[in-house]
Parts: structure tokens; C-alpha cells; sequence
């Protein structure tokens, strides 16, 4: 079967309404309607018109500099050329509006172009692969903002898509699913497409008597077609139908129905229509050299006229003359001088070519390597945190123990630092959320002020903290970004500090609602900052070169602070001198609310350990990871087995029952991805949760599609692993 190639999407397109605003050259509005007159050229094969007016609303949405604008105008441009004449070009156009329709929040021009992409390499290249994997990416957005009518066109075009490959069982699923809706609208295009379709469907399951039913349907809905652009869909329905009667050796009707599909594909796409598409961009320059030779040939007309019979006469035509050969001599330069520029353009689009390679390579090594680090830091990590909550629990005499809870909070500040660390473009883009958590502001910068005290000792600093008593005792807030930023800033200035003091001061600035700001200034004695430096150590990897002492460090601490200072909706001062000292300020508002305090306290889970006794398969390969999951859920009552191999972890599947299965990711033999392929290709059920070092957005694409049902990451809180494992079991009992 033939593809139906649909063009309603681009009604959609010209009539979408856009915010207007006044800009030096046209408006969203004026180019607005620019893009809707090229649109309506194009739909009645006007592609003169249509190419020069979409290509003033490009160059006017570039002034303004609008990605919405210019993706609606390289998809205008890309229709006019994949349809009459150049189906390269035509995609290079549709994969420039892909990428300006990317850099807007428009999910609807991200469907139209995802769709058009669908069909070019649908019906023009026959790589049908390609063009289901482009309309599914269509049918997301469409699905995503609720569009009926899109939804319907681009279930078609799947269907029509698996059609063409001869996969009527997948392709018939799209189609059953829209044909009450397409029934019951208005839209004729789609009337015809459906059932053409659904004639070729049933002439595959040689239902002849259905077959013609439908396709003598679309043919009388064609016959009250209007558009012209909608011909090429009639002449598909031609087409298709010559095909069913020649599979049933009705050569008679299937000659008819040809003849019919020949004639009118000659008058959609006829030489003369694609010759005005070859040379639309040049003709406005020629028309305006034309308009010059005119002119001139006027007043030559008009001066003979009234020195007709004089001397002069002659000498006027020889001027004439020799403005006309300055005029082609001109044109002949401006065409030498163009041919130069498109090569001097092929040039640099090959340098640019290059250039773009390299990039991707750098940011793929890049990725590589922030990936490698992550995992690597966070599995000693998850052992560091896992034993010292195993001490506290062995030992509750310890619990109070300054030391080992400074040991906890600077496992935890670690963790939280390698994250940012890792992720400071996260921070920089505001992917970071902060959390709200209820803590007393006295407590946490006593604990880090103890988690420092080895540093203020080892320089002989005098720690000195000064809290207001009218700061509200309980605060909401996310408490382990404020910790990040104290110990940063506290932290350098015991470094910077030799025999001096550091004072820690929190004053309560104003109340404002519910909302209580508190001012918090970290101020030393130490050597200073030069006035030059001040205003770049704000700066990532910047280190400012001191006179004393030796200092190390990746330039990132301060850097940090500030983000996340504006994550808070703050800013950090600076005031510094060299030999006296430096003083840090900035102010934070936290929620006071009683009621919301009282909210979040009913919210927090705390009975953490289980009723049930599940029996867990911890496949892991590094002992200490063993032995902090191991301990973990044994204090929660489940029962837990260690397997440091995924084809031995198999093996014990097949012999032995278990509730849940927390999997590695990273092992020597068989990583965990393979391993619950293998599991999941043996036909067992039993729930698999990743417990990797990972990051989670890197690997929940493959880990779901392995077969895994969930993932966590190490380190890891208690509480939450138990939540999942519970839920998931929950869930299978359920089902």
C-alpha cells in the first residue's frame, strides 16, 4: 500500500495564536499573518508565493530572534521543497525547525514537525523505521496537550506507516482506535484517509465486498474536495484501489483507476510547479533588475520622443546602450561573486562540520567521565554511611556522641558536595528543588561548627556563635543546602585564619507572614581578599593566590555557595581587607508556620520497621556494600541472602523462592541489566530493584527496558528502600 501523506497538521500550524509584541521591524503579528498567506499558497500550489513569503517571516523572526517563528517558518519551507522538488533540502528545512521547536516549551510545533519528519521519510525515502519512530514522537506531544484532532491525524499516519510495511495487525490497532472520532468530525481529509485504509485492509484479507465499500466511500468523499494540495491524497486513494483490482486480475478497473492516479498526479506535481520552487529564491533579484531595465527603456522611449529629430538623438541611444551593458556586466559580477560565496559557504559548513564532530566527541568523554566519578565516589561513600548508621544501631550508647554524629553529618555534607559537584550544571539550570524538612538552626550549625573543630584547633581559632532568641525554635527549610553553604564558608574562613577568632552570627532581620528572614553573617580575622580578586571568586574553579600558607582546593566551594544562595532566593555579600579580615553576609527567609510545621511532622514516616518477613536476594560483588545492605534489612526483620554473581543469582531463582531481588548494576561477570534479562527471559516475575551507584537519569531507560521494576540509588536513606520494597510487593499481591 501506498503512504497517505496528511497536511492538515499545518493548518494548525498558520492559525496557532501568538502573544504580540511591537518589535523594531514587523510584529509576531504581522508575521503571523505572513506565515498563514504562505500556508494557504502552499495548499493551493502556489509555491511562488508561498517560498518568498515564508522566507521574509524567517528572516523577520530571526531580527527578533523568536525559535517559535522560525521552526513555523523552516517547516512552511520544508513542505514547499519536499513536496515539488528537492526531498534532501526538504528534510534539512524540517530538521532546522526541529531544532528551534526544541528550544520552546511548544509542544504543539514539536508534534507538527515531528509528524511532517514521519512522512518525508515515509513516503519520500521508504524508511518506514525511521518514520514510526518520528510519529510516535509526535503522537507523545499530541497526547501531552490533549489535541483530538492531532492525535487522530497522527494515528493515522502510524497506521498508514505500518500498512506500508505490510504489518496490518499493528497498523489496524491505530486505525480501530480513532474511527468513531473521525466518524463523528468534520474532517474530510481524515474521512478519505481512513477509508482508504481501511479498503486496503480489507483487500489484504481478500474481503473484496469490504474492500470496495470503503474505497468507493473515500473516492465520493473526494469528490467534495476543495483544496487543491488534498489531490495528491485522492490520487493515493486511486492508486491503492488500481492495486486491489489488479491483486484480484481486474486489469480492466485497475487500468481505469491507474489512468485516473496518473492524471491527477501530473497536474499536482507538473514540471512547471517545480521549476517555480528551483528558482524562487533568485527570482526577486531578477525581478528587480528587470523593473531597472524597464525604467530606463521608459525614459529612453520618452527622450526619443521629444529629440526625435534632433542630433542628439543618436548619442542618447548609444547611452542607453551602455547602461544596459553596465546593467548585465553587473549581473554577470553578482553571479560570479555569488558562486564564489556559496563556495567560500560549503567551505565553512565542512570546518563547521568538523568542528561539531569534535564537540560531540568532548562532551561524550566529558559524560563518560562525570558517570565513571559518580559511581566510584558513591559506593565508598554508601559504605562510609551505611557503617556509621550500623555503630549507631549496635551501640546506642554512642547515639549522643559529638563525634560520631559529626562523622554521620560529614558523610551526608560529602555525599550531598560530590552531588553538587557533579551536577553544578544542574544548579545552574535550577534542576535543583530545594526540600522543605523542619530543623532548629541552633542544633545544625553547632553540629558543623563541631565537624569543624579540628580545623579552628589545628590553627588555633577561636569558634565564636551568636544565635538571636527571637529566631522561631523550629524552622522549615532545606536544611542540608544551608548546611552546605556554612560549611563551605565557615570552613574557608578557619583555613585563611591563624590565631584569630571566626564568628558565626544568625539575627533575625524581619518577619513577613509566615516568613521569618534571618540574616546570617560568617566573619574572621584572617589574611583578607585584595580588592581585585573580590569580584571573581565567585567564579568556578577560581583560586585566588594567597601570602601566606599553602592552600589547596578545586575552586568550586564558593562558586557553590553562591548558587545555591540563589536557589534560596539570596545573595552573598562580600566584605573583605587585607591583613583585617573577611566578612561573608547573606539572608535566607524560611517558612514559620506553625500549622505547616504540624503537616510535615504528621507526614514523617516513623515506625521504619516491617511487620512482614520478606525473604531478599542481594546480588551484589563489593563486601562492604555486602555488608551494610545485609545489616540494613536484617534490622528491619527481613530475611536476606548475598550473591555477589548474576548467572549464580539465576541459578538459586530457579530453585528457590524469594521476595525481592536488589540488584547491582556494575559487576565483573555479567552486569545487573543482563542479569534480569536472563531472569526476565526464564520466565520469572519476582520484582528486581536496581540498587546502583548511578545516577538515575542515566540508566532508567535500560534498566526498565532489562525488566527491572524500580531503582534506587546508593547511599541511600533506610526508610525510602524499605517504602519500595514494600509498594512493590504490595503491588505484585495486588495484581
Amino acid at each position: 500500500m501506498k503512504f497517505k501523506k496528511i497536511y492538515l497538521l499545518l493548518f494548525a500550524l498558520i492559525l496557532q495564536n501568538f502573544a504580540f509584541s511591537q518589535e523594531q521591524t514587523r510584529s509576531k503579528k504581522e508575521i503571523e499573518k505572513l506565515l498563514e498567506d504562505a500556508g494557504n499558497a502552499f495548499f493551493n500550489l502556489d509555491v511562488d508565493k508561498s517560498l518568498k513569503l515564508s522566507k521574509i517571516a524567517l528572516n523577520d523572526a530571526y531580527l527578533i530572534k523568536d525559535d517559535e517563528l522560525m521552526a513555523k517558518s523552516y517547516n512552511i519551507i520544508g513542505l514547499n521543497f519536499e513536496e515539488f522538488y528537492n526531498v534532501d533540502k526538504g528534510l534539512n528545512y524540517y530538521n532546522k525547525a526541529l531544532y528551534h521547536a526544541n528550544l520552546t516549551n511548544n509542544d504543539s510545533i514539536k508534534d507538527w514537525v515531528n509528524n511532517n519528519l514521519g512522512s518525508l521519510y515515509s513516503y519520500r525515502k521508504n524508511d518506514f523505521k525511521t518514520s514510526i519512530k518520528y510519529y510516535k514522537k509526535a503522537l507523545i506531544y499530541s497526547e501531552k496537550i490533549k489535541d483530538s484532532i492531532e492525535i487522530m491525524y497522527t494515528r493515522l499516519n502510524i497506521c498508514s506507516a505500518y500498512f506500508a510495511i505490510n504489518d496490518y495487525n499493528n497498523g489496524v490497532e491505530y486505525l480501530n482506535s480513532i474511527k468513531d472520532f473521525v466518524v463523528k468530525g468534520n474532517q474530510l481529509e481524515a474521512k478519505i484517509s481512513m477509508c482508504s485504509m481501511y479498503g486496503s485492509y480489507y483487500s489484504n484479507l481478500k474481503d473484496n465486498p469490504k474492500a470496495e465499500l470503503f474505497f468507493n466511500e473515500a473516492i465520493r468523499l473526494s469528490e467534495l474536495n476543495t483544496t487543491q494540495l488534498l489531490d495528491s491524497n485522492v490520487c493515493d486513494v486511486y492508486n491503492d484501489y488500481a492495486t486491489h483490482y489488479k491483486k484480484n486480475k481486474d486489469f480492466e478497473k485497475a487500468f481505469y483507476y491507474l489512468n485516473l492516479h496518473k492524471e491527477l498526479k501530473e497536474k499536482v506535481y507538473n514540471d512547471e510547479r517545480i521549476k517555480k520552487v528551483k528558482l524562487a529564491g533568485g527570482e526577486i533579484e531578477l525581478d528587480e533588475l528587470e523593473r531597472q531595465i524597464n525604467r530606463i527603456e521608459g525614459e529612453k522611449d520618452e527622450q526619443s520622443k521629444d529629440l526625435k529629430e534632433s542630433k542628439l538623438i543618436v548619442l542618447l541611444f548609444v547611452i542607453i546602450f551602455f547602461i544596459l551593458l553596465l546593467l548585465l556586466y553587473s549581473l554577470y559580477k553578482n553571479n560570479k561573486f555569488r558562486d564564489q560565496s556559496n563556495k567560500e559557504l560549503k567551505i565553512a559548513n565542512e570546518e563547521l562540520k568538523i568542528a561539531k564532530e569534535k564537540a560531540e566527541v568532548a562532551s561524550q568523554l566529558k559524560t563518560q567521565f562525570v558517570s565513571t566519578i559518580s559511581h566510584e565516589l558513591r559506593t565508598p561513600l554508601y559504605g562510609v554511611v551505611g557503617i556509621t548508621n550500623i555503630i549507631l544501631e549496635e551501640h546506642k550508647e554512642l547515639a549522643s556522641s559529638p563525634h560520631l554524629n559529626s562523622l554521620k553529618f560529614s558523610a551526608r555534607y560529602l555525599l550531598s558536595l560530590v552531588n553538587d559537584l557533579l551536577q553544578i550544571n544542574k544548579i545552574e539550570e535550577n534542576k535543583i528543588v530545594l526540600e522543605n524538612m523542619i530543623f532548629n538552626i541552633s542544633d545544625e550549625i553547632k553540629t558543623i561548627i563541631e565537624s569543624l573543630e579540628f580545623i579552628a584547633v589545628k590553627n588555633n581559632n577561636k569558634l565564636i556563635l551568636k544565635i538571636d532568641s527571637s529566631i522561631p525554635e523550629f524552622i522549615i527549610g532545606d536544611k542540608l543546602r544551608l548546611s552546605q553553604i556554612f560549611m563551605n564558608l565557615v570552613s574557608n574562613a578557619l583555613k585563611f585564619t591563624k590565631n584569630g577568632e571566626v564568628k558565626i552570627i544568625a539575627d533575625l532581620d524581619r518577619v513577613e507572614g509566615t516568613k521569618s528572614f534571618i540574616k546570617f553573617q560568617i566573619s574572621d580575622t584572617g589574611v583578607g581578599i585584595a580588592k581585585v580578586d573580590q569580584e571573581k571568586i565567585f567564579e568556578k574553579f577560581v583560586q585566588i593566590e594567597r601570602k601566606e600558607g599553602d592552600y589547596q582546593g578545586t575552586g568550586l566551594g564558593l562558586s557553590i555557595v553562591q548558587k545555591l544562595a540563589e536557589l534560596f532566593g539570596s545573595k552573598v555579600e562580600l566584605e573583605s581587607e587585607e591583613g583585617v579580615g573577611t566578612t561573608f553576609t547573606f539572608t535566607i527567609g524560611f517558612e514559620s508556620d506553625e500549622s505547616k510545621r504540624n503537616e510535615i511532622i504528621n507526614n514523617i514516616e516513623v515506625d521504619l520497621s516491617s511487620k512482614h518477613f520478606y525473604k531478599i536476594l542481594v546480588v551484589e560483588d563489593n563486601k562492604i556494600n555486602q555488608i551494610v545492605t545485609k545489616k540494613i534489612l536484617e534490622g528491619n526483620n527481613f530475611k536476606c541472602q548475598i550473591i555477589d554473581d548474576g548467572y549464580a543469582a539465576i541459578n538459586l531463582l530457579e530453585s528457590e523462592a524469594f521476595d525481592v531481588v536488589l540488584m547491582d548494576i556494575n559487576m565483573p561477570i555479567i552486569n545487573g541489566f543482563e542479569t534480569t534479562k536472563l531472569i526476565r527471559k526464564k520466565g520469572i516475575t519476582i520484582p528486581v530493584i536496581a540498587l546502583t551507584a548511578f545516577d538515575k537519569e542515566e540508566i532508567t531507560e535500560e534498566a526498565l527496558a532489562s525488566g527491572m521494576n524500580d531503582i534506587i540509588i546508593k547511599p541511600f536513606e533506610p526508610v525510602k528502600l524499605f517504602q519500595i520494597i514494600t509498594n512493590i510487593i504490595n503491588k505484585k499481591n495486588a495484581d
